[in-house]
Formats: structure tokens, C-alpha cells, sequence
């Protein structure tokens, strides 16, 4: 009776605060999920930032980020709220804050302490990673990638931009050659037996370093700056025939988090133009 009670309750409380959306909010709604000390108003600021979706692409900007940092919330139910509310906003994004999204909602899926949370951040994934051009494989395509894990060269980047980089490489290939597989229906990595059983003709491997991450400030602005790596290979054999370097900058405020969220951005964008513009074409110029 007591389990039903609080059920009630919550769900009550939920249908409540959904009923406070406003349409010219989102800073506002923003500021509370990150900073207010009583979860109920964060619980309420989570639903609503997730209805802006029928707004303009700055109103979805703006709730992003801050339903991202939510994701960590002390509170499971938050934490909940905001990963439902992600995948109903982020897979209209550009791929910088939809390769973020994309990123933490994996690691929360996977290893969230709550059992809830976990289901609602796997259902925001799939949501958003199929909407960004599918980073689900099919063993019956005839190309495939194997994506390397990425690595921070610098050991100056949060966890969060490692997985940027290799969600970036995922969501990018799928994006300009749909045809090609990024993962193996089995969620392992696949065997050369299994590439041929599959009809696979074509492997390859893609991995990425971050070699640089520097930051300046500036009175109120910060500069963030950073360089990347990418080797392609073959696959199973993983033999090296292509080495690949980008770089880029990024201004933003002097805020650790905003500093934070640049990093993150330049990352993305690094990753993103070197496998559209060198790393798919590469790949497609060997394929039989």
C-alpha cells in the first residue's frame, strides 16, 4: 500500500508540473534544473525544457545543455525526467549538442545506479541515435566500421569528451554513407569468420586521439582550442593505411562550464569535418 501511495503521488505530481509549461521560460527553466535546491522545482524545470521542442532551434539550444548536466543530478527522478526530455529535443539539433546528448545518455544507460533511469536514457538513445542517421548496425550491410574507444592524449578532458568523439565518428558515418555499419548486431566486436558468414566485403578500423586541449581566458571570454588525431585501418588486421590531423578553436565565456561545453564543441567539430571531409571518402575509394 505504501509503494502504491508514493506511485500515486509521483505520478500525480508529475501530470501537475507538466501543466506549468511556459513558452518564454527556457533560461529561467534552465537555471532551476541546474541550481535549485528542492528537486520538485528541478523535476518541473526537466519536464518542461522537454516541450520546447516545437519551438525555435534557440529555444531547443539552450535546454539541451542544461538537461545534458541533469543527467547527473543527485536525484534519480531528475535524472529520469531529464533523459526522457533529451530524446524528444536533441535529435532535431546540430551534431555538436546531438553528439553530446548522444554520448552521456550512453553512459547513463549503462551505468546509472538507478533501474529506471537507465530504461528511460535507453529509450532517449535509441531515439536520438536513429534520428542522427542510425548508429545501430545491420550484419546484412556490406560495409562495416569498427570505431575505436578514443583517447585523450592531453588527460586534460572530462570522460564526456571522449564519448563526444566517438559518438561524433558514429553519428558522422552514418550520416554520409547510411549503407555502412558502425556496430555488430551481436554488440561485440566481430570476427573475420563473422564478417565473411555476414557477407561482409569490406572492413575497417577508425580511432582518434586528442592531442591538444588548451584553453585562454580573456576578462569575460575564453578561447578553447584543440587538435585531433585519426588513424584509419583495416579490419580485423587492423593495418594502418591512413593518418589524418585536424584542429580547431572556440570562443566562448570565461565560466568553467561554459569552458566545459567549448571543449566538448571543438572536439565535435574536429571529429566531425575530418571523418566527412577525409575519413568516409577514404574509405569509400577502397571499398570493391
Amino acid at each position: 500500500m505504501v509503494h502504491a501511495m508514493q506511485r500515486g503521488s509521483f505520478l500525480l505530481l508529475l501530470f501537475i508540473l507538466e501543466g506549468l509549461a511556459s513558452a518564454d521560460q527556457v533560461d529561467d527553466l534552465a537555471r532551476q534544473l541546474r541550481s535549485a535546491d528542492d528537486y520538485k522545482v528541478r523535476l518541473s524545470a526537466a519536464l518542461n525544457l522537454g516541450r520546447v521542442g516545437n519551438k525555435d532551434d534557440s529555444a531547443r539550444r539552450r535546454a539541451v545543455p542544461a538537461l545534458i548536466d541533469a543527467l547527473r543530478d543527485r536525484d534519480k527522478t531528475v535524472r529520469g525526467v531529464a533523459a526522457s526530455s533529451l530524446g524528444k529535443l536533441a535529435a532535431s539539433l546540430d551534431s555538436g549538442l546531438r553528439s553530446r546528448a548522444v554520448a552521456e545518455l550512453d553512459r547513463v544507460r549503462k551505468n546509472d545506479s538507478n533501474s529506471f533511469v537507465r530504461a528511460q536514457a535507453d529509450k532517449a538513445y535509441a531515439s536520438v541515435a536513429s534520428s542522427s542517421g542510425g548508429v545501430v548496425a545491420s550484419g546484412r550491410r556490406k560495409v562495416y566500421i569498427e570505431v575505436g574507444p578514443m583517447t585523450d592524449g592531453t588527460r586534460r578532458a572530462s570522460p564526456q569528451v571522449v564519448g563526444v568523439m566517438r559518438s561524433t565518428v558514429e553519428t558522422t558515418i552514418n550520416r554520409k554513407a547510411p549503407s555502412y555499419a558502425t556496430r555488430w548486431p551481436s554488440g561485440r566486436s566481430p570476427s573475420k569468420s563473422d564478417l565473411s558468414t555476414a557477407g561482409t566485403k569490406a572492413a575497417f578500423y577508425v580511432d582518434g586521439t586528442l592531442t591538444t586541449l588548451e584553453t585562454k581566458r580573456s576578462g569575460s571570454i575564453a578561447e578553447v582550442s584543440c587538435n585531433v588525431s585519426m588513424v584509419i585501418a583495416s579490419f580485423p588486421e587492423k593495418s594502418m593505411f591512413g593518418f589524418l590531423k585536424g584542429g580547431a578553436a572556440v570562443q566562448t565565456g570565461a565560466s568553467d562550464r561554459a569552458i566545459d561545453e567549448a571543449k566538448a564543441d571543438c572536439v565535435g567539430a574536429v571529429m566531425e569535418d575530418l571523418v566527412a571531409r577525409q575519413v568516409v571518402p577514404t574509405i569509400q575509394g577502397r571499398v570493391p
